[in-house]
């Protein structure tokens, strides 16, 4: 049997013992393990083929199991995340807004670890990882709940963890694992918000909704993406084949992957069968409105894979190799559908017009807004961050991708001498 209560109540002591630490105990907790799992691939591996056997067997879709699917290079690229989030600053202990009022006190705020974190994901283990060192680095425990697809890779993955922890004298318990699938679990997890301080779930939009609605527990939601690219009548349109085709293509089963594709009605004669006989090459499937449609009508070479849009396909997270295309007036009117539609993860222009970018940028409320580049960008390592324990699309405490500054909160240290407050 599971004890979550005691679970829990070890994670809350592991997380006292790490906000204390030196950054070289972390660090080199993190390098321990990034060589781990090099060292320890055959078994990794051995156990996530046993996942995929069994995922295939359940029916999982495809973008399932390729996001539950580890190789040699995604264990390497884990690896090499590792050291990028050993070498980067220890955001705990950090000082910054410090002043000193005109009676002498002395103020500051002092980042300092969340304290004990919960993530419950489905499918990639590679969060596993991911979340254990952003966890270690800021001093903050955790409880991962993985779901029932990745069990034996978890589990695997787990015991290295474990072992790293270990070797540098590190609790054990700082990462711990609910090493079962029953679903009841999750609900009393969900319930425990004197020992766990903030709730990460990343999967589907159910997961989501099940956990904002059950959760006594502060909840960061977000890794939803539908995304968009809009074609401005400016854009340089060789450049756009190839940024669109990027953000669709190489690797379509994840958040930041393109969904949409606005194209500007100027352009649009020109630009719209360009863009399906490229991405058709690609193996892309594009669903178009009628207008789009329209612009293919000389273009019979071109109509496999090719069909018009449906009435949801507009609110669609693909997550696979198809992408809408939809005619639009102007800059405002992709604007229009963006809020109408986008689930503010990420969304784009591409532009030479300086002063439609500035308004795009100004105007477009998400998580992270591109000019002339890739949704594909929108990933903790892409931006510098080392790795990301999600990616938030919502306004409070943390957007975008989350990494170690976003997992540490803060406390007023007010030094005086002696002070006593007056009437």
């Amino acid at each position: 049997m599971i004890d979550l209560k005691n679970i829990a109540i070890q994670a809350r002591a592991a997380a006292n013992r790490l906000r204390t630490l030196k950054r070289d105990q972390k660090d080199r907790a993190l390098c321990i393990l990034a060589d781990l799992l090099l060292a320890e691939k055959d078994t990794l591996l051995e156990a996530n083929a046993t996942d995929v056997v069994l995922a295939a067997e359940q029916g999982l879709s495809t973008a399932m199991i390729d996001r539950l699917r580890l190789d040699e290079s995604r264990l390497t690229g884990m690896a090499g995340d590792l050291h990028t989030v050993a070498g980067l600053d220890d955001p705990v202990g950090e000082v910054f807004d410090k002043k000193t009022l005109p009676n002498g006190l002395v103020v500051h705020k002092q980042r300092v670890p969340i304290g004990v974190l919960a993530v419950i994901y489905e499918s990639r283990p590679n969060v596993t990882v991911d979340v254990s060192s952003l966890a270690l680095k800021s001093g903050n425990a955790v409880i991962l709940r993985g779901g029932k697809e990745t069990l034996h890779t978890n589990r695997a993955l787990v015991k290295v963890i474990h072992t790293a922890l270990k070797r540098v004298g590190l609790p054990e318990d700082a990462v711990q694992f609910i090493d079962s699938t029953d679903r009841s679990l999750v609900m009393e997890l969900l319930q425990m918000y004197e020992t766990v301080d903030m709730l990460i779930p990343r999967g589907g939009a159910g997961l989501h909704r099940f956990c904002r609605e059950n959760s006594r527990i502060p909840v960061i939601t977000g890794g939803i993406g539908i995304c968009h690219l809009f074609v401005d009548e400016s854009a340089d349109l060789d450049a756009a084949l190839k940024v669109i085709c990027n953000a669709k293509v190489q690797r379509p089963t994840v958040c930041n992957a393109l969904d949409t594709v606005l194209v500007h009605r100027k352009v649009a004669l020109d630009f719209v069968p360009r863009l399906v006989a490229y991405l058709r090459e690609a193996g892309v499937e594009l669903r178009l409105d009628s207008e789009a449609l329209a612009c293919m009508a000389s273009h019979s070479e071109l109509g496999s894979g090719v069909i018009a849009s449906g009435p949801d396909d507009f609110d669609t997270e693909w997550l696979s190799l198809v992408l809408g295309v939809k005619l639009v007036d102007d800059l405002d009117a992709a604007m229009a559908h963006i809020e109408a539609h986008s689930t503010g993860h990420s969304d784009g222009i591409l532009t030479r017009d300086d002063e439609n970018a500035g308004r795009f940028v100004q105007l477009i409320d998400s998580a992270a807004v591109y000019v002339n580049a890739s949704t594909r960008f929108t990933d903790g390592a892409q931006l510098g961050l080392g790795a990301e324990v999600a990616i938030s699309t919502q306004r409070l405490h943390a957007r975008g991708p989350m990494a170690l500054e976003a997992l540490t909160t803060y406390k007023w240290v007010i030094r005086g001498e002696n002070h006593i407050r007056p009437d």
